[in-house]
């Protein structure tokens, strides 16, 4: 059989705006601005001051995709760890500093590939920040802003009487023209709030006001459904406007759930390039197949898989041929058996017990023609 052309377009696919021209700046290897594509950041949950769980973490974040990665520094035992980490490190390293700003230049003296500072409870920060500009300037390494909804200046939080979108920015703007005045520019700035709509205006009337590349995030998101939910909302809404240009997804959950979740947010935009996309119907009456199952497995059994690969999984005749047809590689379900489709032609039918294996093998046979098996051969796993 000729090799098959896949569902990613040769011309670049379309996205719903362009983004937002920004300044651009380099964390370490990885570039940030409009320039640059739209990186995942994540952060880690371990003690920084256990160098090698946070450096085993740092790599199960790199082998998920993450592109920055975040460490705490609340003690001077974790600062005294940063230069063995972000020595280390295959990803590039940014320190998070609260409450005391000589972490801020222990981090910068450590190597880190950036240094995050929260305004509102770095104590006398803003007499510091010609120290820090200077510092950080010297160096060569970014600053990202990062004002929390939770740790708002008190100064704002009289004026405003919450955290309301307009505190929000007018910190981040506040912090970032003070470095302005010292001649620093390499600035990325987050506005973060855990209410989505609250959120989203900040980042807007922050977009508006400035051309700092942004790091988008909604704070305390919540367990991973909810937060799922909350950050989709949030980043689809800023995203599709072009506004973003580096994204965190904030779970409680396992620091690498955060980068697929926000691996796929930006796969489903056209922000990243797609690697393997299940379509399965929802199911209905009119379904004789078991979908549910199908799509489970079919999913388990292409784990690892790195082509980009539309897989249609449809479980009854009104959709299902249409959807398949128009996959790289689809099965169209009814009365027991399936027809499988590669790019819109059937090349056979077979038993419903045999849609599963069925597909795998489709789905390694386009791998090797492509060359991209990913890290390992998909395990057929089939119930």
């Amino acid at each position: 059989m000729t090799g098959i052309g896949l569902g990613i377009p040769m011309a670049p696919p379309p996205v719903l705006a362009p983004r937002r021209k920004t300044r651009q700046i380099m964390v370490g290897k990885v570039g940030v601005g409009s320039d640059h594509p739209i990186s995942v950041q994540s952060m880690c949950t371990t003690k920084t001051h256990d160098i090698n769980a946070t450096l085993q973490q740092i790599a199960k974040l790199t082998a998920a995709g993450c592109d920055i990665v975040r460490v705490a520094c609340p003690t001077q035992d974790d600062a005294d760890a940063l230069s063995v980490i972000a020595k280390k490190s295959q990803i590039p390293v940014i320190a998070d500093i609260h409450f005391q700003p000589k972490y801020i230049f222990a981090a910068i003296d450590a190597g880190c590939a950036a240094v995050r500072v929260n305004p509102g409870n770095i104590k006398e920060f803003d007499g510091r920040v010609k120290e820090v500009a200077k510092a950080a300037g010297d160096a060569g390494i970014p600053i990202r802003i990062g004002v929390n909804a939770g740790s708002l200046d008190k100064r704002l939080m009289k004026k405003y009487g919450k955290a309301t979108p307009e505190a929000l920015v007018e910190s981040a703007l506040w912090e970032a023209s003070l470095f302005e005045e010292h001649g620093f520019g390499d600035i990325k700035i987050s506005v973060k709030h855990n209410d989505p709509v609250v959120m989203v205006e900040a980042y807007r009337q922050l977009a508006a006001q400035s051309d700092y590349p942004l790091h988008l995030g909604v704070t305390e998101a919540g367990p991973a459904f909810q937060g799922t939910i909350k950050s989709a909302v949030a980043f689809g809404s800023l995203l599709a406007d072009g506004i973003g240009d580096t994204i965190r997804v904030s779970l409680s959950a396992p620091p690498e759930e955060e980068i697929k979740v926000g691996d796929a947010i930006l796969q489903s935009l056209n922000l990243r390039p797609r690697k393997l996309e299940i379509v399965s119907c929802p199911s209905c009456g009119r379904a004789q197949v078991d979908v549910y199952k199908l799509a489970n497995e079919v999913t388990a059994g292409l784990e690892g898989l790195t082509v980009p690969l539309r897989v249609a999984v449809m479980g009854c005749v009104v959709n299902g041929p249409g959807e398949a047809r128009d996959a790289d590689l689809g099965v169209a379900s009814g009365n027991g058996k399936g027809q499988i489709f590669v790019k819109g032609k059937v090349i056979k039918t077979v038993p419903e017990s045999e849609i599963v294996e069925t597909l795998i093998a489709e789905a390694l046979r386009i791998a090797e023609e492509t060359g991209e098996t990913g890290d390992g051969a998909p395990v057929v796993s089939v119930g």
